[in-house]
């Protein structure tokens, strides 16, 4: 039996967590590094100018989204099995992120220039860096090997240039955001340069014909369109707190949401370490188990943890910043939203190893709707509690939407075969965050 068929049974490989582990460490030390910069800049910009900054983030991470479109799991769905036409998905796909990281470029400028932002020259020049995007597509060979180790070590290289830089710009005294969007811009840049450099060995040496710019464009629209109404689920709420609540508002919300992001890390990269072993699980006629087992372990150890996070949310928003801690309630209903994802994340990325780009694309756009909806209620009524709790609302329901759409497809075994763990994940959330509220009860009896 050769490895890919030993790969597609229902037991987990040990690639894809030793895979997930690199990208954890990855993701931890750059998130460590993202605080340090958030830290900085909080201190030496006030609560509106650190809003705006907040603001141009949450776009810069739309236009990431927007540069990728999906290419980047296209090129791995498509060459898991067989890497034969690799090199030219390699070289279409290079060339549609170029064309699309134009387009962004050109969309956020002229958004900056419509509502007169200050350091407009900034920001365009901060806008180009995912034109370095088509070379991370150089990755491509190792994720379909589930080796991470490279990538890793070269992302924590470009997380600590774009810390330098900021420390530098906050050490100099600037007073304008956008010019600390240019230095993060900056660090990405280099790290996407060394990448493609550290990776050139792997690259395919086949001299297969790309397809056409429109025939990729026309594979892969639905898993890019899917990915931008994902991305803009996950942060359209800060046009909304922005317009509604104030920048000021923006600030506390976007800590929490930035939280939020660093706590499903883990469902994020065990899902993208797995999708070559999902990809061959389909093809095997295996992707309900096999989704199933990951799903499910991964959610019942997430409930667990965020449970015992859930008292401890305010106390980390007061240390980051005074006075954020009035984000406390949204970080909850985020946290709660983040147990939910570590089920979704798992689910949606099988459908992408079967290659269902319509349902994916149906899903998140259904999301959309409701994530929007939602936010123009809710958040002039409760601010940015009810933005979190739209967040909430949104997750849970792509995970009720995609275990429909597994349905529909014919994949077994993704919820029956592991429903003790199911039935237990939100026992151990409740559990956890019982202990840990008495815990602190306790220290605070204690002190007083």
């Amino acid at each position: 039996m050769s490895q890919a068929e030993r790969e597609s049974t229902s037991r987990i490989p040990g690639r894809v967590w030793s895979g997930t582990r690199w990208l954890v460490l990855g993701r931890l030390y750059g998130s460590l590094c993202t605080l340090i910069s958030l830290w900085c800049i909080a201190r030496h910009l006030d609560d509106a100018a650190f809003g705006r900054y907040s603001f141009y983030l949450a776009l810069f991470l739309l236009l990431d989204t927007l540069c990728d479109f999906g290419t980047g799991q296209h090129c791995v769905q498509q060459s898991a099995g067989d890497e034969r036409q690799l090199a030219g998905l390699l070289h279409g796909a290079r060339r549609l992120r170029l064309l699309l990281a134009s387009l962004g470029s050109l969309t956020i400028t002229a958004f900056a220039w419509c509502f007169d932002e200050s350091g407009l020259g900034w920001i365009w020049l901060a806008s180009l860096y995912p034109l370095t995007h088509a070379l991370e597509l150089s990755t491509v060979p190792l994720r379909n090997r589930i080796d991470w180790q490279r990538p890793v070590l070269i992302r924590i290289t470009a997380a600590t240039l774009s810390l330098s830089f900021v420390l530098l710009l906050g050490w100099r005294g600037v007073q304008e955001p956008a010019l600390y969007l240019v230095g993060v811009a900056a660090g990405s840049t280099i790290g996407n340069f060394l990448l493609h450099w550290a990776c050139r060995a792997a690259q395919p040496r086949s001299q297969a014909a790309p397809p056409g710019m429109l025939a990729l464009f026309r594979q892969v629209w639905p898993l890019g369109l899917a990915s931008l109404c994902q991305q803009a689920y996950f942060h359209i709420d800060a046009v909304f707190v922005r317009a509604i609540c104030g920048p000021e508002e923006l600030g506390p919300y976007h800590i929490a949401v930035r939280v939020m992001s660093y706590t499903i890390m883990v469902a994020i990269f065990a899902t993208q370490a797995a999708l070559p072993w999902l990809a061959r699980a389909h093809a095997a006629g295996d992707l309900g188990a096999s989704t199933g087992a990951l799903a499910s372990r991964l959610f019942a150890r997430a409930c667990a943890l965020i449970g015992l996070a859930l008292p401890l949310g305010g106390t980390l928003l007061e240390a980051f910043h005074p006075g954020f801690g009035r984000a406390h309630t949204s970080l909850i209903w985020l946290l709660l939203a983040s147990a939910v994802v570590y089920a979704g994340a798992s689910l949606m990325t099988a459908l992408v190893a079967a290659g269902e780009r319509r349902a994916i694309l149906r899903i998140a756009m259904l999301a959309l709707l409701v994530n929007v909806s939602l936010n123009a209620l809710l958040v002039p009524r409760f601010g940015i509690s009810g933005a979190g709790f739209v967040t909430l609302i949104t997750e849970a329901c792509v995970v009720l939407l995609a275990a429909h759409s597994l349905h529909r497809l014919g994949t077994q075994g993704v919820f029956r075969s592991h429903w003790k763990r199911w039935v237990s994940a939100p026992l151990l959330l409740a559990a956890g965050a019982l202990l840990s509220y008495a815990a602190l009860q306790m220290l605070y009896s204690a002190r007083t």
